[in-house]
């Protein structure tokens, strides 16, 4: 039982990039010894104070995609610590799937026990240098199209394209998806959506062209890395964001993870999935509330809780 709902109708979700901001988990580890210890086994992992970087800044080194990606990470797994050891949740029984954005994903998956923490750091931090690596500094971008639906923004990106790299990177929400690839190309589609009835183009603040062609080398780097850490089948299903359908071998989820680098990140029809199969809560756990947040705009029937304050962690402990 999860606050009153049988386990079929909750999943827990992670979020992924653009959730990092310096003080973030500061106040969990402050209140919590179970989280604290995880920063600890992370900071260990890596041969780095990223616990430090993530608890003072400076900004500039935390938004380092490299940095940034295993500190979102750790936040969630740090809430899921203090689940599990002070409020004894058993994954498997409390919930019926994992999920997560993007780096997300990774987050679910060590959740959910398919990869050791101190892996799953290692992992994002050779993710995170990878992508950027991927495409020099200033030659990839990305854009939300907002008031616009998959088919017309893919659409869009095909138009911009031209010779160079543009499609949909994220489909996130009804009305909310994130294009990707070449700067000039990217700003091309964002004149073109205007154009064509969109409420706003905004280019995003990020340091890399993320789920598109240009991340091959990216996909290469991961196919290595993930080809000799050990994996086991996730207490529970994970629902992948290349397929938007559910997936626990661990050679089919090695697989996803490497295409998942370039691919669109099938955040809305993930959603629809878990509404389908009968989930009706989404738990966010960790830095943030995007997904709780996109939970209700995907389906009005659903309830997305996010997790990842002291307080909120206090409550949801109350309801184990």
């Amino acid at each position: 039982m999860v606050g009153g709902y049988f386990y079929m109708s909750v999943a827990f979700v992670f979020p992924g990039q653009g959730s990092q901001a310096v003080g973030m988990g500061k106040d969990v580890a402050g209140a919590f010894p179970a989280a604290k210890e995880v920063f600890q086994e992370i900071d260990e992992a890596l041969r780095q104070n990223l616990s430090k970087l993530m608890f003072e800044g400076p900004d500039d080194e935390l938004i380092l995609t490299e940095n940034a990606q295993p500190a979102i990470m750790a936040v969630s797994l740090a809430v899921m610590r203090v689940l599990t050891k002070d409020g004894g949740l058993d994954l498997a029984k409390s919930a019926s799937f994992v999920a997560g954005h993007s780096l997300g994903e990774y987050s679910a998956l060590a959740a959910a026990g398919c990869f050791s923490l101190a892996d799953t750091a290692r992992l994002l931090k050779t993710r995170g240098r990878a992508m950027q690596e991927a495409v020099p500094v200033g030659q990839g971008a990305m854009a939300a199209l907002m008031g616009m639906e998959l088919a017309d923004a893919q659409a869009i990106a095909a138009e911009a394209a031209g010779d160079e790299v543009c499609a949909a990177g994220n489909d996130n929400a009804p009305g909310q998806v994130v294009i990707s690839g070449s700067v000039a190309a990217v700003e091309r589609a964002c004149e073109i959506a205007k154009a064509k009835g969109a409420k706003r183009a905004i280019m995003l603040p990020v340091s890399a062209p993320f789920h598109c062609a240009l991340m091959a080398p990216a996909a290469d780097a991961m196919a290595e890395a993930l080809a000799i850490v050990p994996m086991q089948p996730p207490v529970l299903p994970l629902v992948a964001n290349i397929t938007a359908g559910a997936v626990t071998d661990p050679v089919e989820i090695r697989s996803l993870l490497v295409e998942q680098v370039t691919g669109m990140v099938r955040w809305r029809e993930s959603v629809l999935y878990l509404k389908a199969e009968g989930v009706d809560t989404l738990i966010e756990a960790g830095a943030g509330k995007v997904l709780s947040g996109m939970a209700r705009r995907i389906d009005a029937d659903l309830t997305g809780t996010a997790v990842g304050t002291p307080e909120a962690i206090e409550e949801f402990l109350k309801e184990l």
